[in-house]
């Protein structure tokens, strides 16, 4: 985020883009062939064999199943697609089996709702199986079965999901690592784009995304006993290495040409850099296209001999100049070493060496990572939490729907609370955008689908047709759009209505009416008992707060134990950082889109995050300086910096989840970096980081805890 970017930008005005944003690196074509393939076979199979129920139910499954569905590593694709397979099978069957008594459907549809509900506090992708696998449960609910046809119509849908899982995984033989491929030549691509232009100390340190998402395809890799998979695990470590090295390098070149501008080192370190680019972005995208880098020989050579160069000594060039030249030329050594060994093991399959690179939560037992999910849910079964005031939300709300939908007799009453279920999300910009977008897009499509038939042949495998034309559609463009979304698939579901026989018109007036229904319950239950963003941001940003304290600490801790080997703790901390910014920068692009919102708090929001930003740069360019500097003794004085750099981050958090302790009461870290800048030799190099980079933690934070209290102060008055 820029700092004072959203000052201008109203309520009003952020959440009118949010209704017509479109997001273009969302759209994605192969997915939604396959996708598209995995409804058009049963359907136009059950066409062929009159059995168009049967085929329906298939194409049910595998339509649900197909929104789990998405490039990441085959592993954690197929497995979320089975375990959604498994669900929407179990919502086929109990919704057929008891949706014919009406007080037994509602009271199920409540829990599975409270259920779905509360996933929201594992991850979005657990949010939105259970999301699906409701819905599934919603629709079935309205046709009734006896026991032996629920069984058989929850085994077909099964199927479906199984078709579908399997045309997701299909290349897995043959692209094996094709994902995780992606992923890195992505996270090269943005590094290279890093080295190419200056680093803003006051945004987010570079491709921190694209580290975030190579982290996470990367995971189910990390206890890998391949020598492809141990490979693209130490390309990942060598791509984490360089981001720190380029970091502290950009920055050592603001130094030296503040210090002497113009001067040749100057020059040499811009020419390095820009060598260093090119080198990353043919690694990037080699590892795009699965071909070696043909010219990295040369390249390398060229990143040698420019250190080599620099390293010279210049006439009349200070102290300090001298300085910064020698610890540039360190930097351009170390990651010159670090491209190399990337580029060895883009072009070999054969690891450069032999390390395990721990991630905790892939590396545990199944029972372990159960165990914490459950001890997650656990702790959220309270209304203090987001979760959980969702859940009882959702769950009053479809139970509501339902039961106020069949006791009118409305024809097709399972769109009141299906419209519920999709409508209804924890924050006030998704479910009034959804609100919105969903109204637009479901008249949309039921005029769409209803002119398309009033010129349409009626033919069955027409039909099938444009049903894979509007699969296509959602699923190509669903993501980019919500509205989009919406219109195609209403399209699809009226025209998956026709294949059994109902005339389009008779289902346009009664999901245009249950729709308005259901939309209205959900958007009147949200503004009776809203979850408004403001009231979780503290949260959020106090975590934000423990887990760079965290990191910090690890940090600290190799500054004063050289010896220990901490480059697992320091993986683990900075992903964990790293995830819990991320988080508070979009819960305040949330909060912006909140009506009611002081553009005074969105000014120091932006301000604070600006200050966090420099605080963040700071920390790396110190984890950094571990490898690129020599190991000295740590000055005592360094432990009493961290100690209170550490209790300062404490109080602030503590601070925000409504401690009364004062602001004021902070430890006076300039104090600390005075006492440590007087100790220590300012010339030895691994000194003289720690003096620049605690300087700036020190500004950061106590710019920040000033932010902090300016912003809680606006908060009460």
């Amino acid at each position: 985020m820029n700092p004072g970017s959203e000052t201008a930008r109203s309520p009003a005005k952020a959440f009118l883009e949010t209704l017509g944003r479109f997001q273009a690196d969302k759209v994605t074509p192969w997915l939604a062939v396959r996708n598209t393939i995995g409804i058009a076979v049963p359907l136009a199979g059950g066409v062929a064999l009159g059995a168009v129920s049967g085929g329906l139910a298939v194409a049910t499954g595998a339509l649900n199943v197909s929104f789990s569905d998405s490039h990441d590593p085959y592993v954690q694709r197929g497995g979320r697609m089975l375990v959604a397979s498994v669900l929407v099978g179990l919502a086929v069957f109990v919704g057929s089996m008891w949706g014919g008594n009406n007080l037994v459907a509602v009271l199920i549809a409540g829990l599975w709702a409270f259920a779905a509900g509360m996933l929201v506090a594992l991850n979005t992708t657990a949010s939105d199986i259970g999301t699906i696998s409701l819905v599934t449960l919603i629709v079935y609910s309205a046709v009734p079965q006896s026991p032996e046809r629920a069984v058989y119509g929850g085994l077909l849908a099964f199927s479906g999901g199984l078709l579908q899982t399997l045309l997701a995984v299909l290349m897995w033989p043959l692209r094996r690592y094709a994902p995780e491929r992606r992923a890195l030549g992505e996270l090269f691509i943005e590094l290279a784009k890093a080295a190419s232009k200056p680093v803003d100390a006051l945004q987010s340190p570079p491709a921190s995304a694209e580290s975030t998402r190579a982290q996470t395809a990367l995971a189910t890799l990390s206890n890998a006993r391949t020598l492809a998979g141990e490979r693209y695990v130490l390309l990942l470590s060598q791509a984490e290495r360089i981001r720190l090295s380029l970091l502290i390098l950009i920055r050592l070149r603001v130094r030296i040409k503040r210090e002497t501008p113009g001067s040749p080192q100057a020059v040499l370190v811009d020419s390095y850099l820009a060598a260093s680019s090119q080198l990353l972005h043919s690694t990037g995208t080699s590892l795009l296209a699965g071909q070696p880098i043909s010219t990295a020989a040369d390249s390398l050579e060229k990143l040698e001999a420019l250190a080599e160069e620099l390293c010279c000594p210049r006439p009349g060039q200070s102290e300090l100049a001298a300085a910064l030249a020698t610890d540039a030329r360190k930097q351009m050594d170390a990651l010159t070493g670090q491209i190399r060994a990337a580029v060895d093991l883009e072009t070999n399959l054969t690891p450069a060496g032999q390390k395990s690179f721990e991630r905790g939560e892939s590396e545990k037992p199944w029972r372990l990572r159960l165990a914490g999910r459950l001890a997650t849910l656990r702790a959220n079964l309270s209304l203090e939490s987001t979760a959980c005031r969702h859940a009882v939300r959702l769950a009053i709300c479809v139970a509501f729907g339902d039961a106020l939908a069949r006791g009118l007799g409305l024809p097709r009453a399972y769109w009141v609370p299906m419209t519920i279920a999709i409508l209804l999300k924890p924050d006030f910009t998704a479910t009034f955008s959804r609100g919105a977008l969903r109204l637009i897009g479901t008249f949309t499509g039921l005029l769409l689908a209803t002119g398309i038939f009033h010129f349409l042949e009626q033919n069955k495998y027409a039909e099938v047709a444009l049903a894979a034309v509007f699969m296509f559609i959602l699923r190509c463009f669903g993501g980019a759009n919500y509205g989009i979304l919406t219109t195609a698939v209403t399209a699809l579901v009226v025209v998956l209505i026709a294949l059994t026989g109902v005339p389009p018109k008779e289902v346009m007036i009664a999901r245009a009416v249950n729709t308005l229904a259901g939309g209205t319950v959900a958007l009147l239950a949200y503004w009776l008992w809203p979850t408004w963003e403001r009231t979780q941001i503290r949260e959020t940003m106090a975590q934000m707060l423990d887990a760079f304290r965290e990191y910090f600490a690890v940090i600290g801790d190799a500054y004063i134990n050289p010896d220990r080997d901490l480059t697992a703790e320091l993986d683990r901390t900075r992903v964990a950082g790293r995830l819990a910014r991320s988080n508070l920068e979009a819960s305040v692009d949330r909060l912006i889109s909140e009506p009611g919102t002081p553009k005074e708090s969105v000014v120091l929001l932006n301000a604070m995050m600006a200050s966090w930003h420099r605080f963040t740069h700071a920390l790396m360019a110190l984890e950094a300086g571990l490898s690129s500097s020599r190991a000295v003794p740590a000055r005592g004085s360094f432990k009493q910096f961290g100690d209170d750099v550490e209790l300062t981050l404490k109080s602030l958090a503590a601070t925000l989840r409504g401690s009364r302790e004062s602001l004021d009461e902070l430890p006076n870290l300039r104090e600390d970096y005075r006492a440590l800048i007087h100790t220590g030799d300012p010339q030895v190099q691994r000194y003289a980081l720690v003096n620049v980079e605690t300087d700036r933690i020190t500004n950061s934070l106590n710019t920040f805890g000033e932010e902090l209290a300016k912003w809680l102060g606006s908060q009460r008055s």
